[in-house]
């Protein structure tokens, strides 16, 4: 490793024309070959929301005219933490909002393609990689929908081998669980590199590792831009070893270009500006120190008490050494020279503007749909003990309830027991969905990337999460609790009529966690408490169970029946128990007629008594009433989860 002593020298890259494709940005949906890319007077507009209860929209620019050229190689973004260099990152990858971008991003002179998001790699700097299945799996998802299904499995197989070999990845490695931050990181490269594709952009990909580690993943995409790949990074204040093989260094500091151009020409430059470098100085360090305005400077403030006049006095001085150094740079040969070659690439001809950059896939939807199934799977395989757990409660739960309303049976009470026991089975299908939720939740941050990177459509995630996590999780609890709940109370009923609450209860149970998932789908579903659908169902158990006791609404309150879900799956569950049922057979009626009260004896009757309509509508209504709640709360989850995208 060299040391901060050593001379400034960076190593050039020797390109052989025979590794490289031919190039090919003539057809919109292509980008291959090497791939130049160049930023023409880039500004970007953020929109932020300020105020509390009346949020005010404001428009504020982040960044100001950026010009630059980016070619195969280590094209390095450096800069304090203003979070600059990751907003320029992301503008240059299509990764914001483009309304609020001005300027025009080229690719080999070009616009770029309408899928850019797609025919590019991008590593986020947080690691969304999934750690409950092998590296190579991972990788293994990522070329089944991210390459074209013309590639053979072979040759897919060929591509992970070399990418897990160019990481030092061996054979332990690869059938271990990403679960270590140096690991994850390795991981998410890999997932990138698999697709070959001519431009890969990595946010901070070193940060948080050791020097060791830092100097691995460097040395990885060193190779890889020595075949012709333009690679593009932000980077916090790397070691000397690694500063000297950037090919190109950008410097931006407050939305501002401070340096753009090659590498090894930054140090003189800033030398030439008056700027003084001693030998054992990182350049690194150097060039961060400059734009901070000294650290010297910073120590030599006098303690006076005034914390607020000190900070508001190193933010104005802060400001005015970046618009210094951005004037300098503008009035620089090398700026001259840079905006020389821009015009070339531009040309005179006026090209005509690509408003938005698509996220298209090349997949197609049933092939997204079983990859995300078998993947969702491999998660749940994971950790059985959880389903496992699970199961048991439910067991013991169902039991519980089953022998205290089978010791409390009494012929007196039984149609009102019958009524209480379905009652319970529709509090245990609504209070288990509330933290189904956090199904989309907790995987939103790897949702996106994939998404925008292209690896599926938002539908066959959405289906997918669907079918493999909420059918499974959901279908087995409320089975169990219903067939031993039933069977302990010793209820009589028909297979038919069994069959039809089992059906109902599971209706009852989706309708429920489609509520819940409607809620925690959204962009702000943080901020809005699982609570908040438990007071729901609170609520709504109480009204359902006035109604069980009282015999009727309040007529005032009325109105919330058509609200609740409870209401609908419970009104079926009755009319599929009560109808036909006679409870005073004659060898019965000495042991009723002792009773101190009233008994009804039949289930038309009790029936009757709910304001239950007796024919079949009766059912039916309830029945597609849970089925529309159903598809309106999964249809807003959807409409959610789409605009989470945008």
């Amino acid at each position: 490793m060299a040391s901060n002593n050593d001379p400034t020298v960076i190593p050039m890259i020797e390109r052989h024309p025979c590794d490289l494709a031919e190039t090919n940005t003539s057809d919109p949906k292509t980008l291959t070959g090497e791939a130049v890319l160049s930023f023409h007077n880039i500004s970007y507009r953020e929109t932020v929301q300020r105020g509390f209860l009346l949020r005010k929209k404001t428009s504020i620019e982040t960044l100001w005219n950026i010009n630059g050229i980016m070619k195969p190689g280590l094209n390095a973004i450096m800069g304090p933490q203003d979070g600059s260099r990751s907003l320029f990152l992301d503008v240059l990858a299509a990764r914001r909002d483009p309304r609020g971008l001005s300027g025009d991003i080229l690719i080999n002179g070009k616009h770029r393609p309408a899928n850019f998001k797609c025919s590019s790699g991008y590593v986020p700097r947080n690691d969304v990689v999934l750690d409950t299945v092998t590296v190579r799996e991972n990788l293994e998802f990522s070329a089944a929908l991210r390459l074209p299904m013309t590639i053979t499995r072979d040759e897919k197989r060929r591509r992970i081998n070399e990418v897990l070999e160019l990481l030092h990845l061996d054979k332990e490695e690869q059938k271990s669980k990403p679960r270590s931050k140096e690991l994850k990181k390795r991981t998410r490269i890999a997932m990138e590199l698999v697709t070959e594709h001519p431009i890969l952009f990595l946010d901070d990909p070193t940060t948080g590792l050791d020097l060791k580690t830092t100097t691995d993943i460097i040395s990885v995409l060193r190779r890889v831009s020595e075949k012709g790949r333009t690679i593009i990074f932000s980077i916090n204040q790397p070691q000397y070893s690694i500063f000297s093989v950037f090919d190109s260094l950008t410097l931006v500091a407050s939305g501002k270009l401070m340096f753009h151009g090659p590498a090894q020409d930054a140090l003189g430059y800033f030398k030439s500006g008056g700027y003084k470098y001693e030998n054992h100085d990182n350049p690194a360090d150097f060039f961060l120190d400059i734009i901070n305005g000294g650290f010297s400077a910073i120590l030599g403030t006098k303690e006076d008490g005034h914390d607020v006049d000190k900070y508001e006095e190193l933010c104005k001085r802060q400001s005015q050494i970046t618009r210094k150094l951005a004037n300098m740079y503008t009035q620089s040969t090398l700026y001259r020279e840079t905006r020389t070659k821009l015009d070339q690439l531009l040309g005179k001809q006026k090209l005509e503007r690509v408003l938005a950059v698509e996220t298209t896939c090349i997949t197609p939807l049933w092939h997204q749909l079983g990859w995300i199934i078998y993947r969702s799977f491999k998660n749940l395989m994971v950790h059985p003990q959880d389903t496992v757990k699970q199961v048991v409660i439910t067991v013991i739960l169902a039991a519980a309830v089953g022998i205290t309303f089978h010791v409390i049976k009494d012929d007196c009470v039984e149609v009102q027991m019958r009524a209480s026991l379905l009652y319970v089975l529709s509090i245990f299908q609504c209070t288990t969905r509330v933290s189904i939720g956090e199904l989309f939740m907790l995987d939103r941050a790897r949702f996106l990337h994939e998404h925008t990177s292209g690896y599926y459509r938002v539908s066959s995630y959405f289906f997918g999460k669907l079918l493999a996590e909420l059918i499974p999780r959901r279908l087995l609890p409320s089975t169990i609790f219903t067939l031993i709940t039933c069977i302990i109370t010793g209820i009589e009923t028909s297979m038919n009529c069994f069959f039809t609450m089992i059906c109902t209860a599971m209706m009852l149970a989706y309708a429920a966690s489609s509520l819940s998932l409607s809620i925690g789908a959204g962009k702000n579903a943080e901020a809005v408490p699982t609570q908040l659908v438990t007071i729901y169902f609170v609520f709504m158990l109480f009204f359902s169970g006035l109604s069980l006791y009282s015999g009727s609404f309040l007529p005032t309150l009325s109105w919330i029946q058509y609200f609740n879900i409870l209401h609908y799956g419970f009104k079926a569950l009755m009319h599929n128990e009560f109808l036909g049922q006679n409870f005073c057979p004659e060898h019965n009626t000495e042991e009723v007629s002792t009773c101190p009260d009233y008994v009804i004896c039949t289930g038309e009757e009790f029936l009757m008594t709910q304001g239950i309509d007796l024919s079949s509508w009766g059912f039916w209504e309830n029945y597609l009433a849970l089925v529309y709640i159903t598809i309106i709360l999964l249809t807003i989850t959807y409409v959610r989860l789409y605009r989470l995208t945008y």
